[in-house]
């Protein structure tokens, strides 16, 4: 399969213009043969949307996710984006993966970070959203979720070959450390690829990091973002390729717990 990850400056509570964005980049993606395209956290509405959020969540089966079916079915690429999702009166920072007219697969973030997050969403339970994508299995999480070794864990147990992380990385003292150290490391230690998207620039709330990136099963990194300006960033998936590492590094299979 090939991969697409947008790095992309969202502009808050501007959910057309966002989704314009997205299918921009769908088209790049698309012409340059890529199935898969990521795009950040909270995507659809912008992180910093704030109090808006909870107006702009939609169900998972909303004009939203059948806006990308369309546009999936009419390029010929799967989507993986960030939205707010309305479920009756609870609302969840999640993600849809979309492909064509097939029903959305959604995954709920398990770990709010801050009070920022916790005062807009409820945390899901966690657990293991495994799908298959042009024969690679694949398992999806968001931003924080990925900087809990066992929730990577948790999904290479179930035998992915990819994990697909949304994000919204703000600029920090850590956050080189999260995007260029942490990621490569969740990769080598489950001997999995890891599509990391982030958003780039700033929104009236937060400052973010970009730094978006592709680390495969060796700890490489096959493509990767600046900290500043928008991006697309494309790799092949190939997890033969990786076979050797994943002979030398049998973490998984020497796992005692």
């Amino acid at each position: 399969m090939r991969l697409a990850i947008l790095q992309m400056q969202a502009k808050a509570g501007d959910v057309a213009a966002n989704l314009a964005r997205i299918e921009r980049a769908a088209e790049d993606a698309a012409a340059q043969g890529a199935d898969l395209l990521v795009a950040p956290e909270l995507a659809v509405t912008g992180y910093g949307a704030g109090e808006a959020m909870t107006k702009l969540a939609e169900p998972a089966n909303g004009p939203t996710a059948k806006h990308l079916a369309v546009l999936s079915a009419r390029l010929g690429i799967a989507l993986a984006v960030g939205f707010a999702e309305r479920d009756g009166d609870t609302v969840w920072n999640s993600a849809f993966y979309v492909d064509g007219e097939e029903p959305p697969v959604i995954y709920r973030k398990a770990h709010l970070y801050g009070p920022y997050e916790r005062g807009l969403f409820t945390p899901a339970p966690p657990g293991a959203t495994v799908f298959e994508h042009r024969g690679v299995k694949t398992g999806m999480l968001i931003c924080y979720d990925v900087e809990f070794p066992e929730t990577v864990r948790r999904l290479a147990q179930t035998g992915v070959a990819l994990v697909i992380v949304p994000t919204a990385l703000p600029v920090s003292d850590h956050s080189e450390l999260i995007a260029r150290k942490m990621i490569p490391v969740r990769a080598f230690e489950n001997q999995v690829f890891v599509a990391y998207a982030n958003h780039c620039g700033a929104d009236p709330l937060f400052s973010f990091a970009g730094l978006s990136a592709i680390a495969a099963p060796d700890g490489s990194l096959l493509a990767e973002a600046d900290a500043t300006g928008e991006a697309l960033l494309i790799a092949d998936i190939d997890p033969a390729r990786f076979a050797a590492s994943a002979e030398a590094n049998t973490y998984l299979r020497d796992l005692r717990v």
